[in-house]
């Protein structure tokens, strides 16, 4: 990485930022240029930031004006921002890499693009292998959502890929990011004092700890080398053996109620169960990590069980706040039923 120039898009997130901090401080990392619509929050170090939108076509100018030679793209969003709803995140995740990918194309320093994608891309169905391998389609097709623009975005960056063969594309397939410092949908759900199931399903699952995340990235940035990767931990664990973990209650129930619960969560910004997530603790999924290790040369240093493990650290005892989520959850849908009936 002798003398680069990376530059991070979605900084103003923690993973995002905590990258960005950290490549700044690598011995052969020149400079690193943070962007994103929104200044970041907490320590960021060495890093430069600049206010840009990459939906907007200045991110050219802001390439070519720092002479970037890396960009490593996490602007990816699971979840609309919090004063965005789902319309903003598609423009994010999909025009936003857009204008990212074209200016890439145009730029003459540009010679390594890192993607932060996700093994949503994958989907959940109950038609799933027991492991995906990166060279396998979904067995159902995203229509909407964040799968869907994962996989916009991946046809996206493949393009870019065909027009700039002399330009080093690496996509990182990562599970879904679990640790002590986690925000996400899946840490959330995991979170609560009482944690729904769906009613005779208990899912397989498999994650990425937020460390690993880190170190994949640099890893990625350091190899330059191209391709697709699924990256996550070692094993997987069932969802009733991660909630045993967590000494978490569970109460299972019907696959159709779980949207009804997800939208009271929701509302008391507790967690949000997005049709993704759904499919996802209903049918569970697994992914083949040998590309990442034989080609990629990536090791992580968490398996899916001690992931879970050191997020258990980061969690509260539930004892005293089991009665009160019930009776708030029974209070809200009782309600909503009420209003039914009427």
């Amino acid at each position: 990485m002798a003398g680069r120039v990376v530059l991070v898009t979605g900084v103003s997130r923690d993973l995002g930022r905590q990258f960005a901090v950290a490549a700044a401080e690598h011995p052969r990392v020149e400079r690193v240029i943070g962007v994103d619509a929104v200044p970041p929050r907490g320590d960021v170090g060495g890093m430069s930031f600049v206010r840009a939108d990459i939906r907007n076509p200045v991110i050219a100018k802001v390439i070519a004006k720092e002479d970037v030679d890396t960009v490593v793209h996490m602007s990816i969003i699971s979840t609309p921002g919090p004063t965005g709803g789902r319309m903003s995140m598609k423009e994010l995740n999909v025009i936003g890499t857009m204008q990212l990918l074209a200016a890439c194309q145009q730029s003459k320093t540009v010679r390594h693009l890192v993607v932060k994608s996700t093994t949503t891309v994958y989907g959940a169905s109950h038609r799933d292998p027991a492991l995906f391998t990166e060279e396998m389609e979904p067995r159902r097709t995203p229509r909407s959502g964040y799968g869907k623009d994962v996989a916009e975005v991946e046809g996206y960056v493949r393009g870019l890929a065909r027009r700039r063969p002399d330009l080093n594309v690496t996509v990182l397939r990562c599970a879904n990011v679990i640790g002590p410092n986690v925000t996400s949908p899946i840490a959330s759900y995991l979170r609560l004092p009482v944690i729904p199931t769906v009613l005779g399903f208990d899912p397989r699952l498999q994650f990425l700890h937020e460390r690993d995340l880190l170190g994949a990235l640099a890893h990625a940035v350091g190899a330059e080398q191209p391709g697709t990767y699924n990256i996550a931990g070692d094993g997987l664990l069932t969802l009733s053996q991660i909630t045993r973990r967590l000494a978490r209650p569970t109460v299972p129930m019907p696959g159709f109620a779980i949207g009804g619960i997800g939208d009271v969560l929701r509302s008391a910004r507790l967690s949000d169960f997005s049709p993704e997530l759904r499919a996802l603790l209903t049918f569970g999924r697994g992914v083949d990590t040998t590309r990442m290790r034989s080609r990629l040369g990536f090791e992580p240093q968490f398996t899916t069980q001690s992931a879970i493990e050191d997020f258990a650290t980061g969690l509260d005892p539930v004892a005293h706040r089991v009665d009160g989520m019930l009776a708030g959850l029974e209070g809200r849908l009782l309600g909503e039923s009420q209003e039914v009936i009427r």
